[in-house]
């Protein structure tokens, strides 16, 4: 196969996405790890310590990490990519999903959106609670990569 696009805020990155990207490394031949960049929401890390995060939890030349504002489906016109690679946890993210592949396809009829069922162990993970339990002192390791663990720590203790 060839390349494929795994978009996400990845505000932080997890063993999720982790788990994703290395299981859609043996569907694709490359992966493109894009970080949204969205002006309506607040991250936590900027896209820089993202990139920097993913980069040290991601060890594969067939992985590239960028990052892009806009269109999903014109950045992948773009980067001349036609795959979109999407992770799922639970029904509440098909239903969304669904919605976003079924706009892309009429926004792009060439891209294709495959579906990647997140791995038993982290099918409760997200970014949104991994920042919610860290941000209140608990415990995130398991949930994370090593280093993303160590700029939550230094982040929530002022350092």
């Amino acid at each position: 196969m060839p390349a494929a696009i795994y978009p996400g805020s990845f505000d932080p990155f997890t063993n999720g996405h982790l788990s994703l990207i290395q299981r859609g490394l043996q569907m694709f031949d490359r992966l493109i790890v894009a970080i949204l960049v969205n002006p309506k929401k607040t991250p936590l890390f900027s896209i820089e310590e993202r990139r920097e995060m993913i980069q040290g939890a991601v060890k594969d030349p067939r992985i590239e990490i960028d990052s892009f504002q806009g269109l999903l489906v014109e950045y992948a016109k773009k980067k001349k990519v036609s795959v979109v690679l999407r992770g799922l946890r639970a029904v509440s993210d098909f239903e969304y999903e669904f919605q976003l592949a079924n706009m892309n396809r009429k926004l792009q009829p060439d891209i294709e959106t495959v579906f990647m069922m997140t791995g038993e162990d982290y099918f409760y993970v997200s970014s949104n609670l991994v920042r919610e339990v860290a941000s209140l002192g608990g415990n995130v390791k398991g949930l994370v990569p090593q280093n993303v663990l160590t700029k939550l720590k230094a982040k929530y203790s002022g350092g």
